[in-house]
């Protein structure tokens, strides 16, 4: 039971660092309409997502792969897509 509420509390904690990082961001932006919100944000979060699971994973591509539920052949494209290989 422990584990389960320090995993949800950890979750929580990447929630809380999103918005915090968004609503810095948007304050810098002084009223300027931010464009390609999406894609710097899905870019920048899947490129964190991944080379943290490639450290996890020790470099293996079929261990982070599972780990993220995904093909090993999406794996490659993603990791080719920001650079990580």
């Amino acid at each position: 039971m422990k584990k389960t509420n320090a995993i949800k509390t950890a979750v929580r904690q990447i929630d809380l660092s999103f918005e915090t990082a968004l609503a810095q961001y948007f304050e810098t932006l002084d009223g300027e309409e931010p464009s390609n919100l999406h894609e710097m944000v899905v870019g920048r979060a899947e490129r964190a997502l991944f080379a943290a699971v490639m450290d996890r994973a020790q470099g293996n591509r079929t261990r982070a792969a599972k780990m993220l539920g995904l093909s090993r052949t999406t794996l490659r494209h993603k990791l080719l897509v920001y650079r990580l290989i």
